[in-house]
């Protein structure tokens, strides 16, 4: 199940909204700090954000230029203000798309959906994914880039497979130590630490600096 945030200071409007996209299967928490979306956002971690523009305190373009300092995740702006000029400057400030009040609730979904699909969900029959033009080959694991291919150790892999597939929000090491090691009953946490220490010198020896972002005290985020 996704989860959408949704910034809207009209507070019936954002209940029955909340309410239509939940009935189609998302789950959608509605901002209540207005002074701070950003930490709402933080403690949240939605993969799709839905923005009004006018707003008490910061409008929706301030909002969305925090979120861009920490995350790509997709920010969908949702206004009434839909003249050309308003809808130009949510698509530079970092706006995925734009979709104007009031909207059918079939139509919102649809959208969406097809906005969720496209970030993170990975074609069953792809067998490569795209980053930072680089190439994560999924049949032999490794990465090109440049002309070059990058061999990847199968914990390697695992841990930037991870990574991409969950563009947009930060990894905690948990997660990654289930995913890389769920047969063991412990693994001691520095072994993580020191793949992904392997991993991130392998990548910068062929020119692929800074993919990894450390996020003290949460865990690890592609560096888009």
């Amino acid at each position: 199940m996704y989860k959408i945030l949704l910034v809207e200071d009209d507070f019936t409007l954002a209940e029955a909204i909340k309410k239509q996209l939940e009935g189609y299967g998302s789950e959608v928490c509605t901002v209540k700090n207005f002074q701070n979306v950003t930490e709402e956002f933080e403690q949240t971690r939605p993969h799709l954000v839905l923005m009004d523009i006018m707003l008490p305190f910061k409008d929706g373009y301030c909002w969305t230029a925090e979120i861009r300092k920490i995350s790509t995740v997709p920010i969908v702006f949702l206004s009434s203000a839909s003249d050309n000029m308003n809808i130009i400057m949510a698509i530079n400030m970092g706006g995925d798309d734009f979709i104007a009040k009031p909207v059918d609730p079939m139509v919102l979904n649809a959208k969406i959906q097809a906005i969720l699909r496209r970030t993170y969900e990975i074609n069953e029959n792809a067998n490569s994914i795209e980053f930072l033009g680089a190439t994560l080959n999924l049949n032999d694991s490794s990465v090109s880039y440049n002309g070059n291919k990058i061999e990847l150790t199968k914990n390697e892999f695992r841990i930037l497979l991870t990574l991409l597939e969950n563009r947009g929000k930060i990894v905690s090491r948990d997660a990654l130590m289930v995913r890389l090691w769920n047969d063991d009953c412990y693994v001691e946490e520095n072994t993580l630490t020191v793949n992904v220490t392997r991993l991130r010198r392998k990548l910068e020896e062929y020119g692929l600096c800074d993919v990894i972002k450390t996020k003290p005290g949460s865990g690890y985020i592609i560096n888009e």
